[in-house]
């Protein structure tokens, strides 16, 4: 009888038995399933050499979905992102949406990709679309899938303009060159949350070995169930980002430039078109950045929210062509950074913060124009996630409309934006600090492509009444009050020194009992939305959602200071958010920025403890 692993050698499972019978197993399965000649040659080299711990991290686990679905290092094990990991996943997805959904064989599903790659695993997103494309065609189910790469936000918006059961993005976004990931949307248009995520790991145990067609990604090829939704999509999104269009005359005769980096990834068509859609003359293209290249070639690493060091070619583009401003989406286009340079010559690169004050401002100053006499302040809304700046709930309170926070994540946004919307409400602006920005409910997610062109009209409009970006933010901490943030980051790639440092936390001086200070500075309530616990309720009992797949404690200082220190759904990241806020029309700025900067000593120090813990620290 012929192997069914092919030219695996049979023997080579006796020979190398690790002596650990879980691990046999699991390589024993990784053998006789993978069909990728790449990935299943670094199992059998690796097994060759007697590399059993490395064997373990990469085959005696699994992915869980985090804040922005499965992420992982492409290569080889159960743990990674490869062929076979894509086809279990997609397979659980079918089995999950078959018990859910009566209509999945009438409805389909939407599948798209960026243009990420690694030669030395064969493994690509393209490809990656393609094999969930034949998981679900195999199975009688139609797919609509992307011919070419898209931003990750036209995932979430086709599913919601097709109707669609769920939807598919095979991205990585900003991180490292080396990973990549499978992000899950549901028939509502907004990433999936619990239990949904936890159903489908549920079935892809249930049925972990690929069907007989799972591999055969030439189904894809000229099936009557696949259609390409790109054509229909592009023009139905572009002509949606008129509704958050509000000045196109003006942008038609603007004098201003702009600069665009796509991050050698999906952007530079997409941002081209919506800034055409508005009036624009067509942003410059930082030519070095503008295709897609999976290894990021310009960049030490493809995330625009790292700040100047890493748009240095778009800054001196920008200022050889005499552009102000300069717009940089990430390698899946659904973030935004944005750097304005100042009078006295310097750029301005706005945080994730900074920019939401000014997009939540702008977004409402226009709603305010056209909206008809009458019109419902009070039904309208703005979100955040709770590790963000709170500027947009002091707006909130000054001009009447309603704000809300959710977990971190945009998943947590989407679903709650769309129960929003379900109720009658109007939801204008939503952000997490991480620079993600939802301008308008076209797509419940964060969106770079329609965030780049809504900044250039306000910096439009704001330059039509001689004021820059950098001058209306300061009028708007004027207004409302300044919010003085900071957020950065310790690399840790031990889970157990992650988990010892937050259990302490929970156990501080004594079992079961939180900090009463940091350093000199008292606390006086927490939060841990790992656990449930949030002091400042009078049942003890935290509002937010229970979230026990991460840590995240938020500490709320006697001055006034909000802390948390949570770890990353997508990195080895111990991340930090401190933020000051002064009464409107008071507060010493000065004072705001190095009292918050004492506590983050503080905070760190008594902490966190990064010489002791062995964390490397970053500033974002």
């Amino acid at each position: 009888m012929e192997d069914p692993r092919g030219d695996v050698n049979s023997n080579l499972l006796i020979v190398k038995s690790t002596g650990d019978r879980q691990l046999d197993t699991a390589i024993h399965q990784w053998l006789q399933w993978d069909k990728n000649p790449k990935t299943r040659a670094q199992i059998e080299t690796l097994l060759h050499n007697g590399m059993n711990k490395e064997l373990r991290e990469r085959l005696c686990c699994r992915m869980s979905f985090g804040t922005a679905g499965l992420r992982s290092a492409m290569g080889a094990g159960f743990s990674c992102i490869n062929d076979l990991t894509i086809i279990q996943t997609t397979q659980g997805m079918y089995l999950y949406l078959e018990r859910s959904l009566q209509d999945l064989t009438q409805r389909g599903l939407v599948v798209g990709y960026d243009t990420r790659g690694q030669v030395t695993s064969n493994c690509s997103s393209k490809r990656l679309a393609k094999l969930t494309a034949a998981v679900l065609v195999s199975k009688g189910v139609p797919v609509f899938l992307f011919s070419r790469y898209v931003p990750t936000p036209f995932v979430p918006y086709a599913v919601k303009k097709l109707k669609a059961a769920a939807g598919i993005m095979i991205t990585a976004s900003h991180n490292r060159k080396e990973d990549n990931g499978y992000k899950v949307y549901w028939e509502n248009g907004a990433q999936i949350t619990s239990p949904h995520d936890k159903e489908i790991l549920k079935c892809v145990e249930e049925s972990p070995e690929p069907w007989d067609d799972s591999w055969n990604e030439n189904l894809v090829d000229g099936s009557p169930l696949i259609k390409d939704p790109l054509g229909e999509i592009t023009d139905h999104y572009m002509h949606d980002l008129r509704m958050v269009c509000f000045h196109r005359e003006l942008n038609m005769k603007t004098a201003l430039k702009f600069v665009h980096t796509s991050f050698h990834g999906v952007g530079h068509e997409y941002v081209q078109s919506a800034f055409k859609v508005f009036g624009f003359d067509p942003p410059i293209p930082v030519p070095e950045q503008k295709d897609p290249d999976p290894n990021f070639s310009t960049v030490k690493c493809p995330n625009p929210e790292e700040g100047e060091c890493v748009l240095e070619l778009s800054l001196r583009l920008a200022e050889k062509e005499g552009a102000r401003l300069v717009v940089a989406t990430d390698p899946d286009a659904d973030r935004l950074a944005v750097a304005e340079l100042q009078e006295t010559g310097r750029w301005k690169v706005f945080t994730g913060n900074e920019l939401a004050a000014l997009l939540g401002w702008w977004m409402f100053f226009c709603w305010q124009k056209k909206c008809q006499k009458g019109s419902d302040v009070g039904k309208v809304y703005m979100l955040a996630t709770a590790v963000s700046s709170s500027i947009l709930n002091a707006i909130a309170a000054k001009e009447g409309f309603l704000y809300e926070d959710t977990l971190p994540g945009f998943k947590w946004i989407g679903n709650r934006v769309k129960t929003l919307m379900d109720k009658g409400k109007t939801v204008l602006f939503a952000f997490e600090e991480s620079i993600g920005y939802m301008c308008g409910t076209a797509v419940l997610d964060k969106d770079g492509v329609s965030a780049a062109v809504v900044v250039a009209e306000m910096a439009t409009y704001l330059d039509s009444i001689g004021v820059n970006l950098e001058g209306q933010l300061v009028k708007i901490y004027e207004t409302y009050g300044f919010h003085i943030a900071k957020t950065s980051y310790f690399l840790c790639y031990d889970p157990a020194i992650i988990k010892r440092i937050f259990e302490r936390l929970r156990n501080f001086n004594s079992p079961k009992k939180y900090p009463d200070f940091c350093g000199p500075y008292g606390i006086l309530h927490i939060r841990d939305i790992t656990t449930g616990y949030d002091s400042s309720q009078l049942n003890k009992k935290s509002i937010l959602p229970v979230s026990k797949s991460s840590h995240m404690i938020t500490f709320t200082f006697q001055n006034g200071c909000v802390a948390t220190l949570r770890t990353s759904g997508t990195e080895p990241k111990i991340k930090y958010y401190a933020e000051m806020c002064g009464s409107p029309g008071q507060g010493d700025k000065k004072y705001l920025e190095e009292e918050l900067k004492r506590v983050i000593d503080a905070l760190v120090e008594n902490f966190l403890e990064p010489s002791k813990n062995g964390l490397t620290w970053h500033s974002a």
